[in-house]
Parts: structure tokens; sequence; C-alpha cells
């Protein structure tokens, strides 16, 4: 049988595979007040004393089959403008734990109360909102059944907490044009939940299995309006900002100073579209990357944080491989190209527009379109960036969706060779999430087009997850083809087929100190279709992880691993070093194990270790962290991770030492101090990256950014920039 055969066969029986089951839900009546409320935290209005009251949250964590020790109660008003929630959340005393007054806080680190709003009634995506009981905030969007969150995504809105010894009130006001939802709708998914870090107990409005995620839109009740909601009448919003940076680049002794403005527009269309604008922009505020030891042949994916890319990133983000092997759109590939020595460099966005949201209940669009600059001095070309994705919900919870990916070089062209005019990549996916989330899984085809090449140049996958209470069953079967290209996606490796099968056994002992563990097996095979179908790759791990019932983790496993090198390859990365040869296969052995602390106390702390062969030779990882919190005003955190190779002769020993200190002091709700410094022999630098931050307004901002970097052998100075950045949100 043909591999494309074999791909729709696995492909039919997994979508086939369907048990619709609707889950039970909880309904809450939201009574339409006439009077605007005033926020202060505290719970005497006479209209929360008349509201309807969702109660009785059910534990999530230790356990999912009894009610929560410390209750929490919660309560929904609207008027005309503004959606009102007010929470009573019961705890055992007054010392909360908070770990921080910035917005965005860490849900794990931090007591809160939380908010998902499906207001499209879709079960895949979805607007959260976070308060902690000192009242600070966090926002963000939920997409692929609640799998995914973002939260760089801002919007305007308020909440203020009032504490007490054994318990804590929240009030919160969410205006409506903050929100994308359907003219005239009368209900909402919704689900309230809680994360009690005093008592390692989280809780939730509808209860939802310890198999799945909390976050899960699988499982959700009703919020029932008294009054049709209007239109959602999302404002025209423009944000501009200024920006003087300075700089100097030690290595090539060149100094620059620039004076930068721009800026964004936000601009709805119909009740569910949003249209984003950027003109010039400038991501200089952008918190920086953390830095990894790499020690694979392929490039590790790093997550978007710019904020023009965020809203409705699911919609050009999620198209490909589930395992993120083979992804067409990338949207951090835009901004970046690289230069005559092959460095990874910013490449400027003159500017470009995106269009996103839902048409109607059952249809989303995405456009977007943004041309980058000409840099001649690097040699890299104008480019003008676009994709169009629509998606079309099916069942329950499945969709299915196609897409256009294309980059096309601009202008003159004389950096291009022939052949690197354009790509363009075409597909379609098939994404399968039942009602109760127990099936999920993914099938698509991509193909991509360059000059003269539009044969073959595929990419496809059919996998698929069975995830009962005791159980989880992955299986994966995945092709990219040798001359599959995707100039704007994540594409790490091509030319394979790949066969992977995971089986976990879950367990929920009664007693003692484990709260879940489980024992799973994973195997993973690759081929080389262009080596005559060759086993490349093979992976067979077995892992025993927990959950302890105070909220620590730990995880040990057992790795064989079998790589074949086609080219030669150095793992260490010494420059001038003599590579292993190609065209030759290594099998080698690992013991690895994992342990985090519970977040609950002041000092958390976590260890990895690794063991074992590599390649011809040894490896030896050690990992360590370290945290302290004075709460609520700063955290400290710190890390370092060794890596030990050993090889024989003549091939090239290493130590490479990655070490990072962070430290995030918050002066007050609106002033925020955040340092990073980072430590990588391998890369070859020390950096320092410091940002102070004052919220002066609703999302607008004040940002100082210092960096400071060094090369490591030398300690010599190699890059120093700071710029100071105004940026102001107007809605008009």
């Amino acid at each position: 049988m043909s591999f494309s055969r074999s791909l729709f066969l696995a492909t039919y029986l997994f979508i086939g595979a369907i048990g619709f089951s609707q889950n039970s839900s909880k309904q809450l009546k939201a009574k339409f007040i006439e009077e605007e409320l005033v926020l202060d935290g505290y719970l005497d209005e006479a209209v929360w004393a008349e509201a309807e009251e969702g109660k009785d949250f059910m534990q999530f964590f230790p356990t999912d089959s009894v009610q929560a020790t410390h209750q929490t109660k919660v309560k929904v008003v609207y008027s005309e403008t503004t959606l009102y929630v007010a929470f009573y959340a019961e705890a055992p005393d007054g010392a909360y734990v908070v770990s921080s007054l910035r917005r965005d806080f860490g849900g794990t680190t931090n007591d809160n109360v939380s908010l998902l709003f499906d207001t499209f009634n879709d079960g895949t995506t979805a607007f959260f909102f976070g308060i902690t009981p000192y009242g600070v905030r966090r926002e963000g969007l939920v997409s692929e059944g609640g799998t995914s969150f973002n939260n760089t995504w801002d919007v305007k809105w308020k909440a203020e907490a009032q504490r007490y010894d054994d318990h804590y009130t929240v009030e919160v006001a969410i205006p409506f044009t903050s929100l994308k939802f359907v003219e005239g709708a009368t209900r909402w998914r919704f689900r309230p939940y809680r994360w009690n870090i005093q008592t390692n107990e989280q809780s939730t409005w509808v209860g939802v299995p310890q198999q799945q995620i909390f976050s899960s839109l699988a499982y959700m009740g009703e919020l029932i309006f008294e009054k049709p909601l209007g239109r959602s009448r999302t404002p025209f919003t423009l944000i501009p900002y200024i920006n003087t940076l300075a700089d100097y680049n030690y290595a090539t002794d060149q100094s620059e100073t620039n004076f930068k403005t721009g800026g964004d527009a936000k601009v709805a269309v119909g009740n569910s579209m949003n249209l984003d604008i950027t003109l010039n922009p400038d991501f200089s505020n952008v918190e920086v990357d953390d830095i990894f030891t790499n020690l694979t042949r392929f490039e590790l994916r790093l997550p978007e944080k710019r904020q023009f890319f965020i809203d409705n990133s699911d919609l050009f983000e999620s198209f490909g491989n589930t395992f993120n092997e083979a992804r067409p759109f990338f949207s951090r590939r835009i901004g970046l190209a690289r230069d005559t020595l092959g460095n990874l460099i910013q490449n400027d966005i003159i500017g470009g527009v995106r269009l996103s949201g839902k048409l109607n209940k059952d249809w989303r669009l995405g456009v977007l379109n943004i041309q980058t600059e000409k840099d001649a001095a690097n040699e890299i070309a104008s480019n003008n960036n676009m994709m169009l994705a629509l998606q079309r919900k099916v069942g329950k919870r499945s969709n299915i969706s196609a897409f256009w990916v294309n980059r096309q070089a601009m202008g003159d062209r004389e950096f291009l060779q022939p052949e690197e005019a354009f790509n363009r990549v075409i597909g379609a996916d098939y994404n399968l999430a039942t009602a109760d989330n127990i099936w999920t899984g993914r099938a698509y085809l991509h193909k991509s087009f360059q000059p003269g090449d539009s044969k073959g140049n595929l990419s496809s996958q059919a996998t698929f997850t069975y995830n009962p209470r005791r159980w989880r069953i992955v299986q994966d079967l995945v092709y990219v083809n040798q001359d599959f290209q995707a100039d704007l996606g994540f594409v790490p490796r091509t030319d394979f087929i790949k066969w992977g099968n995971g089986i976990q056994r879950i367990f929920y002992p009664s007693k003692g100190i484990f709260n879940t563990h489980g024992l799973r097996f994973l195997s993973i095979l690759y081929w080389r279709p262009s080596l005559d179908y060759q086993n490349t790759d093979r992976l067979f791990n077995l892992e025993w992880e927990t959950a302890f019932k105070n909220n620590a983790t730990a995880q040990a496993s057992f790795a064989h691993n079998y790589i074949f090198l086609a080219a030669p390859f150095d793992p260490t990365r010494t420059p001038g070093a003599t590579p292993l040869p190609g065209n030759q296969g290594y099998h080698f052995n690992q013991l690895q194990f994992r342990y985090q602390s519970n977040n609950t106390s002041l000092v958390t702390y976590g260890a990895n270790a690794a063991v074992g062969r590599f390649f011809n030779g040894e490896v030896l990882t050690l990992g360590a962290q370290l945290g302290y919190r004075f709460q609520p005003w700063a955290n400290v955190q710190l890390g370092v991770n060794y890596d030990g190779i050993r090889l024989p002769e003549p091939y090239a020993d290493a130590d490479i030492w990655l070490a990072t200190a962070r430290t995030e002091i918050t002066f007050s709700k609106s002033l925020f101090w955040n340092t990073l410094i980072q430590y990588s022999n391998q890369r070859d630098n020390f950096g320092v990256n410091s940002r102070l931050q004052w919220r002066f307004a609703p999302l607008s901002d004040l940002f100082l950014v210092y960096n400071d970097n060094y090369f490591t052998e030398t300690f010599a100075p190699r890059f120093r920039s700071i710029n100071l950045k105004l940026t102001y949100w107007l809605n008009l």
C-alpha cells in the first residue's frame, strides 16, 4: 500500500472515531442593570444582593470528585456598556500568596480567581481574565480548545479586590467594547475557576476531569443574559509611539542614534472582526528571548511576543504539524533576515495590515499583509509577506481550515537568485475535538511552490489522541517531502516519514504522597525517502512521572536513541572542531531526572539531571533552579545548567554552561522593573536586559530599556544599547 493511501486510511479512521457527548452544564443568569457600578472591591451594592449566585465549586486538584474545601461564589450583572462580575472567595487565613503586583502575573504562583468567556459558543476559542486578592490583573486569548494561552494580548478593563482574614472579594468591570460577540446574543459559554495556592487547591464552577487540562473549553457552563446583547461597538483605537535609541557595536566599532515614530491602529469591522494596522512598528520594548543550549541538529521554535501578531493568532499560527515539525506560517519569521555572513538580524517592517475574526458563528477569516524593508548593506531584498486563512466549524468543537501563504520579493532583486523570488504554500487542515475532549487529532495536506519547482513539495500529517480517565494514547503519522519549503514557516527538517506512538497509564492513589502518577512509553521513528527509506532516527523512551499532593512534580526516564548522520555534525558547536563523520549511525542510551518543588512557599527550587552515552561519547547534564519571593513586591530567580560532552579523539569535548538570573520588582501596580541576566559560553555571550516600565494610563506605557552584551572568553564589550519609548493607547 502506498504511503499516501496509508495516510488517507489513518485519517479516515480517526475522523470516524468521534463519540460526541454533550456535557451537563450549569447556568447562571446575568441580571441587566441601568446604572454603572463604582468599582472598589466591596460587594455592598444592592445589585449584588439581588443577582443570582454561582456556587458549589468542584475540586480539580488534588481530586476531581469532591466539592472545594474553600468555596467560591460568583455573580454577574451587566449594563448597556459593561459586564460586571463579583467573586466571594473563602480562604483559610489572610496569608494570601501573591508573587507580584505586575499585570499578567503567573496563574500557578498566585492566589487568583479567573474567568473564561466563550462568546461565540464554539468550544475552541475564548477570552480569559484573572484577578489576585491584591487586585492585580491578567488577560489573554485562549485557543485550540483551551490548550493554547496567549497572555501577551492586552485590553482595557478594571478590577478591584478587598482582603479579609477568612475570604477576599473581587469586583470586575469589562467593557463590552473590549470583547467580540454576536449581536443579539442571549447566552455565552462561561466558566469561572480558581487557584487557591494557600491550600494547593484548584477548583472550578463546572467540573473538569483531572486527565484534562484545567482550562479545557470542553467543560463550560452557560451565562444567560436577561436582555439580548447589542453590538460589541469596539472603538477605533490609535496607539502611537515615539522611541529614541542609542547603541554601540564594539565588534565593528560603530555607534548609531535613532529617533523613530510610528504606531498601530485597531478598527472594528462589524461585530466580530478586527482590522489591525501598523506603520513603522518598533518592538524594542518586547522582552528578550530566553537563551537555550541546543545539542540537536535542528532549530528550536520560540514564542511570538509582539502585540501586533497576537489577536486571533491561532487563526494564522495553528496550521501544520501538531508537534512543530512543519508549520507553514510562523510570524517570528517576519522582521528577521540573514545577512551576508548568514547571521540572523533584524529586518525593519515598513507597515502592514491584519484582518481577523468571526464572519458568523461557523466561519472565521484571517488576512495578513506585511511589507519589509530593503537592506542593501546586508544584501536583503524587500519582501511582501501575505497569508489568507479561512476556517469552518464542524460538529461541536472541530473545524476544517484552508490557507495560502506567499512571500514575494519586491522591487530590485539584485541580491536574490532567481529561485528565491517567491515562496508559496497552500493547504488544508482538519482539527478534531470531541465534545468531551477525549478524542482530539489533526489531519492536514500542504504543498509549496517555488520558481521552477512545483512537483511534489508536500507536507502531511494524521494524528490522534485518545484520553479517557486512566489512559492517554497517541498515534502520529507524518510525511514531509525533501523539496517542501516554507520561507515564512517553521520547518526544522524535511525529507522524512515519521511514525510516533505513545501510551500512558495514569494512576490516582487514594493514600500517600502522590496525587497522580503514570508510566508512559513513547516510540518515534523516522525514515528518509531520499535515502531509499532508510531508518535514520529512533527514540524509545520509558518515563515515570508524578504530581505530588503538595503540587510538586517529578519525572524519571530511560531513553534509547539511534541517529544516522547523513552529513558530518559537531554537537558541541566548537569553532574549528572536527565534526562527527556522516553516513554513519550512532546508538546511545540516557537516564534523565527532573524535580520541581511546589509554589506555595516563599522559596521554590528545582533540579534536573541526565547521564549516559551521546553519539560515540558521553554526556552529563546537571541543572538547578532557585527562586525567592519577597511577597508581593519582588521575585528573584536563579538558574544554572551544565552539559559536559566527552567525545573520543579527534573530536571536541565541551563544557557548556548556561546561567540566568531574573529579578522582578513591582513598586506598585503601575511601576515595574525587570532585569534578566544570561550567560552562555556556547553562544559566547553574557547579556543584561533591564527594563523599567511605567504604566501611566490604561495600556499606555513609558519604557526605559537597557541592553548590554559581552564576549564570554575575554569578557570584552560586544554590544550596548539604551532606548526610551513612549506608547499611548487612545480610543476615539
